[in-house]
This record gives C-alpha cells, sequence and structure tokens, in this order.
C-alpha cells in the first residue's frame, strides 16, 4: 500500500512541471546568399502598422541596391540617400516572407547585422499575415529605437495564458498572450525579455550579431539566443549541420508551454517573416521616451543618412523539421532537467490503472 501511495504521489506532481523534450530535427531548407531571392517573395503592402515606410517589390529592391547578395550574404537595407516630403511615400525598405509554411519546426537564424538607429522597427517572425493573429504569431527578434534587450513574444486568438514561472533565462513581461488584450489594457501579447543587452540594436551589432533560433512543437515554443563571441555556442548551429538536437541547446530565452494554451487550436500553418518598418504604433509612438528627439516622422522624412546602418546582414536562415527518430512531442515523465514532466490525460490515467492493479 505504501509502494503505492508512492507511486500516486509522484504520478500526481507530474500535473505542475511542462514537459520539454529532446528533438531530433534533420534539415528541409537552407537559405544561403541568393537562396533568399528564391525562397522568399517580397511583399510590397501597405504597412499594417501605420509605419513611415514604402516597402517595395524584389525587381525594386534589387534595382535601388535595397536587397543585394554574395556568396555567403543576404542584406536588406533601407534607403539612406533620400530626403522624403510629408505628403509623398514612405521611406523605402523591405518586408520578405517565406514562400513556405510551417508548424512543428526549427529555424535557426545566422544575423550579423540588424538594423539600428532611432525611428527604426525590425522583426524576424513567424505568423500567416494573410488571417493575422488568428493562426498565431511569435516575435523572435523585434524590438524599436535600439532600445535593448529583445523581447520575445506571442500574440493569439482565444484563452492562451502563460504561467509566471518558468525554466527560461528571460525575464517575464507578460502572460496573457490573446490579441484581444490591447496595449491600453497594459498587455499585447505574453512577452520574454532576453537576459542580455546583446541580443538587440546596436550591442548586438558590436558583437558581429550572433544566432537566434525557434523551435515551435504541439506542446512548446522555445527561443535560445547566442552572441557571436559566445563560447557555448552549440556545434551543430555554427556548423549548419544536416542534423540538429535541441536537447544539447541548454536553457532557452524564453519558454512558452503548452499547459494553459492549447496550441493546436491558436496556432496554425506560419510563414517566416523578416522586414524593417520605420515609426509606426510602437516606434513612433515610444519615439522621444526611447531617447529619440523630435517628432518621428520628420527624423525619418528628413534625416536620410541617419539609416546607413538600418540594414540586415544574414549569413544564413535554416529551417529543419523532425527526425524520425525524434522525440519531440511525446509524452515523457522526464524533462532535460531531470523532473518530472507532463503526462497526457490518456497516459496519467493509464499508469495510475497499472499501479492499482498491481496493488491489487
Amino acid at each position: 500500500m505504501k509502494f503505492s501511495l508512492l507511486c500516486l504521489t509522484a504520478a500526481c506532481s507530474t500535473l505542475f512541471f511542462p514537459a520539454v523534450l529532446a528533438g531530433s530535427y534533420s534539415i528541409n531548407q537552407t537559405n544561403i546568399g541568393q537562396d533568399f531571392l528564391t525562397n522568399f517573395e517580397w511583399e510590397d503592402i501597405a504597412d499594417p502598422t501605420k509605419g513611415r515606410v514604402d516597402y517595395v517589390n524584389q525587381s525594386t529592391a534589387l534595382a535601388n541596391n535595397l536587397t543585394f547578395t554574395s556568396d555567403d550574404t543576404f542584406i536588406m537595407r533601407a534607403d539612406y540617400t533620400s530626403n522624403l516630403t510629408a505628403s509623398g511615400l514612405g521611406r523605402m525598405s523591405n518586408r520578405i516572407k517565406s514562400y513556405a509554411q510551417y508548424r512543428t519546426h526549427v529555424a535557426v537564424f545566422d544575423i550579423r547585422h540588424m538594423p539600428q538607429g532611432c525611428g527604426t522597427w525590425p522583426a524576424v517572425w513567424e505568423a500567416d499575415d494573410q488571417v493575422g493573429t488568428s493562426s498565431g504569431e511569435v516575435d523572435i527578434l523585434e524590438g524599436v529605437n535600439d532600445v535593448a534587450p529583445n523581447s520575445v513574444t506571442l500574440h493569439t486568438t482565444g484563452t492562451c495564458t502563460m504561467p509566471e514561472s518558468r525554466s527560461q533565462l528571460g525575464k517575464t513581461l507578460s502572460t496573457n498572450c490573446s490579441s484581444s488584450d490591447t496595449i491600453e489594457d497594459g498587455n499585447n501579447g505574453c512577452s520574454v525579455d532576453a537576459p542580455y543587452t546583446a541580443s538587440y540594436g546596436k550591442v548586438f551589432n558590436t558583437y558581429g550579431g550572433g544566432y537566434y533560433a525557434l523551435e515551435r512543437t504541439a506542446e512548446f515554443i522555445r527561443v535560445w539566443f547566442w552572441s557571436r563571441n559566445d563560447t557555448s555556442i552549440p556545434s551543430d548551429i555554427t556548423s549548419g549541420a544536416s542534423t540538429i538536437n535541441t536537447g544539447k541547446w541548454g536553457t532557452p530565452i524564453a519558454l512558452f508551454p503548452n499547459t494553459d494554451c492549447n496550441f493546436a487550436s491558436v496556432f496554425q500553418r506560419n510563414n517566416i517573416i523578416i522586414n524593417l518598418t520605420f515609426c509606426g504604433s510602437w516606434a513612433g509612438s515610444s519615439f522621444n521616451n526611447n531617447g529619440c528627439s523630435g517628432n518621428c516622422t520628420d527624423y525619418v522624412n528628413y534625416n536620410p543618412s541617419a539609416f546607413e546602418d538600418a540594414y540586415w546582414d544574414f549569413a544564413s536562415v535554416r529551417i529543419y523539421q523532425p527526425s524520425s527518430n525524434s522525440t519531440s512531442g511525446a509524452p515523457s515523465l522526464t524533462r532535460n532537467d531531470g523532473r518530472l514532466g507532463t503526462l497526457s490525460s490518456t497516459a496519467l490515467f493509464a499508469l495510475l490503472a497499472g499501479i492499482w492493479l498491481t496493488w491489487l
């Protein structure tokens, strides 16, 4: 009887710890240099965030040297030579979206330089921008006006919340992921601040950039960051290996478990999106509070040289999908840190039934 009670206690304790499982993945797509021109589309659309930007198509970007490639480099930059007029179009820039869409996957971004400067709002994110947050959204790298650190954020519809405390290096800023909660209500998605100033903006660029990695499964979403000079970068990241194991990558900067969020419902197939806008609903509204002087729109219009460093430099973007031997998404009693993990209700019932029969 004592044995069965001990087992039941252990089983019940699994309810309180979300499982984070090792995942084995194989390369699905490699983007280096000209691969970006083939595997991504340029969205010449009106900016949904109402930024002072003119998103151009690929041919215009290439013709104006706003996009260019080499064997191992992909550059996207803003126009930094033109004075704008108040009644004219915004500053020319790029917004690209992967043709492919993804559910369970890992995306590894090797970034040498990101846009910097007052008025800038760069982002690397995943969403289906044809339907908005109804397909879920993950902001992997995003910020405004050079304010570090990076914030990793989920946006969803419906009911989706995160635990305040979880196994991550970053600081939890908000726990309600639902996009029905607005900024005015004190919440715009569930965000986690990275623990390093080198994760964003000028300091990121000073160290030669770094690596961001996203892992998305039906059970959790994790984001890692390693600065270029970090001595603990996993070798499968730096080598661009054909197979990777996220179970060996250590604690992420941000962890979003499905304990109080039905990922299968709120996250669908999404694209990878990379863009740079100016001012708008975030960078514009916080322009002065972030230490930038004057009016954001005027600054963008009449200071073209201020945006000479407003460019992306990607060494690569690699996409991995689950290997046949991957354990990602399978129920487990053991987490990476050795503590007990979450069992599905079916598995838990089977375990309890087995214990009861053994006792009998």
